[in-house]
């Protein structure tokens, strides 16, 4: 499958476009510059632009069969930087992936989006802005997976995980290569149409696959 990977620099993009090419996807990257550091693994095809950029998006799209989207704001003293990056960019991309054709849309979102009260929301009202991005999707006529994972760990220590269903998970973490390996499960699992998975780590589980808890 053609992948372009959204947010591909970032911690938790670069395990998608690792865990991506592991699984034997064609990957392309949109990134801000022709240069990352540290650079993306080899055979990546690299598109620069970003998310308020229609035309570089549109070129990202281009011949694709998928999308993963990590991108998100990062935290930062501009009141509109989730408003901007994880909405407004999110659904620009989300309307242009329809124009372009693309076969399955895999958003990653977080935890608790649906909890304005919560102290993520300091940050300029983040988990709000995402929660109205994973509805434009849910209503966008994409065939779709939206993945909230819990707390996310930079670590490689491998967990089981606890795959739910919407709003009933409200804690816990989780390494992001495992995020991203649900993610990328999710563009080929039929299992993951057109829902919303929220994932933790949890000990007391067994551990399974992705594949394995998606169909659960």
């Amino acid at each position: 499958m053609r992948v372009l990977v959204v947010g591909a620099t970032g911690r938790t993009g670069r395990c998608v476009v690792e865990t991506a090419i592991a699984a034997g996807h064609s990957v392309r990257a949109l990134v801000r510059s022709a240069n990352p550091q540290p650079p993306l693994p080899e055979g990546v095809e690299l598109v620069v632009g970003d998310l308020s950029d229609r035309a570089s998006l549109e070129a990202a799209l281009a011949g694709m069969d998928a999308v993963i989207s990590a991108a998100g704001a990062t935290p930062n003293l501009d009141p509109l930087g989730p408003f901007k990056v994880d909405y407004l960019g999110t659904t620009q991309l989300i309307d242009l992936a329809g124009a372009a054709g693309i076969q399955r849309f895999v958003l990653v979102s977080s935890l608790c989006v649906s909890r304005l009260l919560h102290p993520l929301n300091l940050f300029w009202l983040v988990l709000f802005w995402k929660r109205r991005a994973e509805r434009y999707l849910q209503s966008s006529g994409l065939s779709y997976t939206i993945v909230r994972p819990g707390g996310l760990r930079s670590d490689r220590t491998r967990v089981p995980l606890k795959l739910t269903g919407p709003d009933e998970l409200f804690d816990g973490s989780l390494p992001r290569l495992q995020v991203a390996e649900v993610a990328v499960e999710a563009l080929i699992n039929p299992a993951a149409a057109n829902r919303i998975v929220e994932i933790v780590g949890d000990s007391s589980l067994p551990e399974r696959s992705p594949a394995e808890l998606l169909s659960a």
